[in-house]
């Protein structure tokens, strides 16, 4: 495996890819790679003759300077990571290799799947996504580009921006990859104390107990129920350290437009809810399905 940090080096590799006419898979990540990162790899591998895995944490997708300074970095181990899975190439940029202009100017809109959940909440991310994103496409060049489904709405964003773009690549969302208690993998869990991390599989737990409910509940009833339980679970559960939940929204939407729905047969494609918890400081985002219920 290769690892590299300069574009000129990707781009010469990537050339020499593309005269051997070789399908090239991207796996776009910000490092602190876990199971669910790997996971992606692994298919990328399989449906492609050249795999590329970027290691990046794009300051302008951060519109919280705290959170961006806490991001974890790990890149040494990730590398080995990325070699063990079987990718061919490791690209390591800096900032300024990314960004050799400064901040990039542009900005991308992308109508109303950007104006519900995360878009009103964390102002120019997704735009910042975006940028990022590009720039990754026009240096790899790939075949197919690979994305959890944990960030359900990024994938929305970038299916739009390849709409926009006009460019050729697959999309390939992947399942998300759970830890044995049911918490979605996430870099940011290793944020997460010990009694934090004990208590975190409870989202994903009140999220199943959801779809049970919807069978006999209206959607509001139980975007209200999910909101109210996570909120009061520490009233109702002896937590050390004065740990709450603190959910930041619960949506209930269409799969396709991402739009709310008042009602479960609302959708010709499928429902899912959305959700974004706090929890000892750390924001953390899981996703599940409503309509059609997954097998």
């Amino acid at each position: 495996m290769q690892i590299i940090s300069t574009t000129a080096a990707l781009t010469a590799a990537i050339d020499e890819a593309k005269k051997a006419h070789k399908t090239i898979g991207l796996v776009p990540t910000m490092g602190a790679l876990h199971e669910g990162h790997l996971s992606l790899i692994r298919r990328a591998r399989k449906e492609n003759d050249m795999v590329v895995v970027s290691i990046f944490v794009n300051p302008i997708q951060f519109n919280n300077k705290e959170d961006l300074a806490k991001y974890p970095r790990t890149v040494e181990n990730d590398c080995q990571l990325v070699e063990e899975t079987g990718a061919d190439i490791a690209f390591t940029p800096t900032v300024e290799e990314m960004y050799p202009d400064g901040e990039p100017k542009v900005t991308y809109h992308f109508g109303p799947i950007e104006e519900v959940m995360e878009g009103p909440r964390r102002p120019g991310h997704f735009s910042g996504v975006a940028v990022v994103v590009r720039r990754l496409f026009d240096l790899t060049q790939p075949t197919r580009a690979y994305f959890g489904e944990k960030d359900f709405q990024q994938i929305a964003i970038i299916r739009n921006l390849l709409e926009q773009i006009k460019y050729p690549i697959e999309l390939i969302p992947c399942p998300i990859v759970r830890a044995d208690d049911g918490l979605a993998l996430s870099s940011r869990n290793m944020r997460l104390s010990p009694e934090a991390r004990a208590i975190a599989p409870e989202i994903y737990a009140t999220l199943q107990q959801a779809v049970e409910m919807s069978e006999y509940e209206d959607v509001d009833s139980v975007c209200t129920w999910v909101v109210d339980t996570l909120g009061s679970f520490h009233e109702v559960n002896e937590l050390p350290n004065g740990l709450r939940f603190e959910p930041e929204y619960f949506e209930i939407v269409d799969d396709t437009t991402l739009q709310p729905v008042d009602d479960w047969e609302a959708s010709p494609t499928g429902i899912v809810g959305c959700i974004a918890v706090w929890l000892d400081g750390v924001r953390l985002i899981d996703v599940i399905r409503f309509r059609p219920v997954a097998e």
